[in-house]
């Protein structure tokens, strides 16, 4: 746990005090820290809206200004239990009911584990800690929001009240964030990716978390996959292309089924003849890749000579996601991932695991990604045979490897136990945006299981057969979260070779002249595959001008009588006004190289300024 984390768990501890204070028949079940703050779930009759949020955190501060000590109790099992059932654990003194969820909880502690409490002040609570030293070492926190959860997020449990709140150091850091949260609000990928025309969802017709992309967002996609392409293309990738369902087999010699069930769509059952015989067949939808692509590696003979082999593929996927995770494109249920899987010897693991790294650096700078940091995900020795495939000396061995990966190559990485994908350690990416907003875009897997479930394997030197090792990697995640985050991280202001459009050609007045050397460039434009549109009209330069930049076209070429004797047009550039008059085959020129080499806006502006 972070000092962050810390702080606001031992915030959510103070919180909950105060809403016993005011309502002390409130049953409380856990209150964590979270990404972006802290919550505790309560059952309480009072229906908590935020017109209470000022009346808590007024007896919050109160709690804090008493600057009560957090204290570590240690107990034994039956003595918690006596606290659970006489009511005094999540309260400030005992009660003539007992502490439903805190029973409940206490049951799931293993037999033998140590069993602690936390005290500050009169509050008294079942917690394995940590926590601050005292509550006047939490100085600046907020509530923020109420909603609806079950308890342990099952259907089948009460439903309880979430009370969400955030605490930082220092009012500083509290202002910042929220100053960040209301920047985030304008740009919501929702709501610029509606106003932009990039993507519908139907949900009478298509259904909940299955985006429509529309023009302007298929040219977007077609621009993130032909950056993939190319980059996998020169770093030795091979690609391939998989159907969109496959039997049940193929999911349960992956492991998937039954442990990923609930995330996939329901099977389908299909009746097939075999030898005059009828057989139920039963389909799932494709909701990960590497399966198919594993049988592609069976599919021939492999030797020592052919690895690494590394298969590409933007796979369209499946994923059963409960409708109220659904969340614009960044939950959704179907959804295109620039997958791809490299099958290599333990050898070559560290040259290709530390190759993906880099390809990870090399996007992160093209869209100006400055503040980023590896989550790397291990097993735990307890969850071995359960959560985690059971072999001990495989999983020490891929960790260790990852591990020292990292290090050597000085990349930026925290280590987070018992997150690993069931078949092997994983690194998740996390990046923050252009307003200093975290995402996870993208994921970089080990696997040493699964390739081996599927009996894989190739000729060695030594004339024996072997398993390969098998990365997983998809750094730009998939078409959906990435495109939202890219909405966000640059307010749908997107830069030249990435904008949806890219050029709008407009005349002043309609003469002929100008608009036959308006479509001059039009069709220069988009014989070079520019995306330009242009408008003729009689319009006032001025409206057209602002319909653009409503539209967020990144380059606005001004036509008049003036620039058709010149040969110029007048350059504007949306957001930053007009960039001058300047010769048409020099602004031709300058579009397709920024197109070409994907300039972002500071590389543009350089540019610009050389020339």
């Amino acid at each position: 746990m972070t000092e962050l984390e810390r702080l606001r768990h031992s915030c959510a501890h103070v919180m909950a005090a105060a809403i016993a204070k005011l309502w002390p028949d409130a049953q409380f079940a856990a209150g964590p820290a979270v990404e972006n703050g802290f919550y505790y779930d309560v059952e309480l009759s009072h229906r908590i809206t935020p017109e209470d949020f000022p009346k808590i955190e007024a007896e919050m501060k109160a709690l804090t200004k008493a600057n009560a000590p957090f204290e570590r109790v240690i107990v034994s099992r039956a003595e918690a239990q006596k606290l659970a059932e006489t009511g005094r654990l999540g309260a400030n003194t005992e009660r003539n009911v007992p502490s439903k969820f805190k029973l409940n909880l206490l049951n799931d502690i293993p037999e033998g584990e140590e069993i602690s409490c936390y005290r500050s002040g009169e509050f008294l609570d079942l917690c394995a800690g940590p926590h601050v030293m005292r509550t006047g070492n939490i100085r600046a926190f907020k509530l923020t929001t109420v909603a609806s959860a079950y308890y342990k997020g099952d259907e089948r449990n009460p439903q309880l009240q979430r009370i969400y709140g955030t605490a930082f150091p220092n009012k500083t850091g509290l202002d910042a964030y929220f100053t960040m949260l209301e920047e985030a609000k304008k740009r919501d990928h929702r709501k610029l990716g509606a106003e932009m025309g990039l993507y519908v969802m139907d949900t009478e017709y298509v259904g909940p978390g299955l985006p429509l992309w529309l023009p302007k967002g298929a040219a977007i996609i077609e621009e993130l996959e032909k950056l993939a392409k190319e980059t996998e293309f020169a770093a030795g990738y091979v690609r391939v292309k998989t159907p969109h369902l496959a039997k049940e087999k193929m999911y349960l010699t992956s492991g998937h089924l039954p442990y990923y069930a609930d995330a996939m769509f329901p099977p389908m059952e299909l009746k097939e003849d075999a030898g005059g015989n009828e057989v139920v067949e039963r389909y799932y939808m494709k909701a990960m890749n590497c399966p198919h692509h594993h049988r592609i590696f069976a599919a021939e003979q492999r030797s020592y000579r052919d690895l690494p082999l590394r298969l590409a593929e933007y796979g369209c996927q499946y994923r059963y996601e409960k409708s109220g995770e659904l969340f614009g494109l960044m939950r959704v249920r179907s959804l295109n991932m620039n997958d791809a899987h490299i099958y290599c010897a333990p050898e070559q693991f560290a040259t290709e695991f530390n190759a993906v790294n880099e390809m990870y650096l090399k996007y992160f700078k093209i869209f100006g990604l400055e503040k980023y940091v590896m989550r790397f995900s291990t097993s735990s020795p307890e969850g071995l045979g359960k959560k985690y495939v059971n072999e001990p000396e495989l999983w020490k061995q891929t960790e260790d490897m990852v591990r020292e990966v990292l290090k050597a190559n000085k990349i930026n990485f925290v280590e987070v136990p018992n997150e690993a994908a069931f078949y092997g350690p994983k690194i998740d990416v996390q990046v923050w945006s252009a307003i200093g907003r975290e995402f996870t875009i993208a994921t970089n897997q080990v696997d040493f299981a699964v390739p081996k479930r599927f009996g894989l394997t190739y000729r060695d030197k030594d004339n024996t057969d072997k398993t390969p090792l098998c990365i997983h990697r998809a750094p730009l995640g998939t078409h959906e979260r990435f495109i939202g985050f890219l909405i966000e991280h640059y307010a749908g202001n997107f830069p030249l070779w990435l904008a949806p459009q890219q050029v709008s050609v407009l005349t002043i007045g309609e003469d002929a002249a100008v608009v036959e050397f308006a479509r001059g460039i039009v069709n220069e434009l988009r014989a070079a595959m520019v995306r330009v549109d242009a408008d003729y009209g009689s319009d006032k330069i001025n409206g057209k001008v602002q319909r653009a930049e409503q539209a967020k076209v990144h380059t606005m070429l001004v036509v008049g009588p003036r620039d058709v004797q010149a040969g110029a047009v007048s350059v504007r550039v949306h957001g930053k006004g007009n960039q001058g008059v300047k010769p048409r085959a020099e602004v031709i020129a300058n579009i397709l190289q920024a197109i070409r080499e994907r300039w972002t806006e500071s590389t543009q502006s350089s540019s610009s300024k050389s020339a």
